[in-house]
């Protein structure tokens, strides 16, 4: 497909709006730089689909990958879990907090699933798909071939973690997948942002502009 082609979704397509929660925004715990600028491209692109999915962040209290778990140790510094190295977080989107709210300028009523991810207290989880483990399911890939869904289109928060990882899994489990990356920001830390460019371009992940993507 030509890099600028223009794409009109259809009944095999679905939108996966990533963590676009208060948490992620101006004022919030984890806030991404200029976050809040995704949410109008996002609520326009969302009305072009007819099938759009939601993920949640949504972690308990004294999560392992918040920093202030681990006494030694300050936000955005790594540790090694048991699954392999961690970035360490600020507390953020702990359950039934209004950090890990949806932003209420998300305007897209028509969604049908939302996602909870990271509710596990020993594991992180950037991806829709799986968690930080790579192995413990969300149950959304099968979700997404029961609908009979062929082609993913992703967009929201963080460009190099949740949003890169959910591309990167839908590629891996066989869905053409497009990342929209003016309805996504990075928060870049530690090189983030070039290493998961690098890798979505190796997964053969599509990066595109929402201008690419029409209802006409």
């Amino acid at each position: 497909m030509p890099e600028r082609a223009i794409i009109k979704p259809g009944e095999n397509d679905v939108l996966i709006v990533v963590d676009v929660q208060v948490d992620f925004l101006p004022g919030g715990a984890l806030a991404v730089p200029d976050g809040d600028a995704v949410i109008a491209p996002i609520n326009r692109l969302a009305k072009r689909f007819r099938h759009v999915v939601l993920t949640q962040d949504w972690h308990p209290e004294g999560h392992a990958s918040f920093a202030s778990s681990h006494p030694a140790k300050q936000p955005f510094e790594m540790t090694d879990l048991h699954y392999g190295p961690q970035v360490l977080w600020p507390d953020h989107c702990v359950q039934g907090t209004s950090g890990a709210e949806i932003s209420r300028d998300i305007d897209i009523p028509h969604a049908q699933l939302v996602i909870r991810k990271g509710y596990n207290a020993g594991i992180d989880s950037y991806s829709g798909f799986k968690e930080a483990d790579r192995r413990t399911s969300t149950g959304l890939e099968g979700y997404l071939k029961e609908r009979g869904f062929r082609r993913v289109f992703c967009a929201g928060l963080a460009l190099d973690f949740c949003v890169a990882w959910t591309a990167l899994d839908a590629a891996e489990a066989g869905f053409e997948t497009y990342l929209i990356e003016d309805a996504a920001r990075a928060i870049d830390t530690n090189g983030s942002l070039g290493k998961a460019r690098r890798e979505l371009e190796g997964a053969g992940v599509r990066v595109i502009r929402s201008a690419q993507i029409t209802d006409a």
